[in-house]
């Protein structure tokens, strides 16, 4: 699952992160969990989720010894809700063609 669109216009490591935090929305996920799903350095991560706590996208909590991150409910998309994927380049390509 993925965030919701309006959030995804943002730092290509901000919305990796958010997509991530979706996904395991119920459990949160520990910033070495986030490093395994997203493709960034230590340092991106962590201005991205500065980025994202600051605007208030995310929450930090501790338990059981360990810092949870999990993503706001304004970001998660509702499941009921139909998702309306944007369409590909070449989908607007064919859409401009006189065919």
């Amino acid at each position: 699952m993925k965030a919701k669109r309006e959030y995804r216009n943002r730092e290509e490591v901000e919305v990796a992160v958010l997509d991530a935090l979706v996904d395991r929305n119920d459990e949160g996920m520990t910033v070495f969990e986030l490093r395994s799903h997203v493709d960034a350095d230590i340092d991106d991560l962590e201005t991205a989720l500065a980025n994202l706590k600051e605007d208030g996208l995310i929450d930090a909590s501790e338990g059981n010894q360990r810092t949870l991150i999990t993503p706001d409910e304004r970001v998660v998309p509702d499941p009921d809700e139909e998702v309306e994927d944007e369409p590909s380049f070449v989908d607007r390509i064919i859409e401009r063609l006189p065919l």
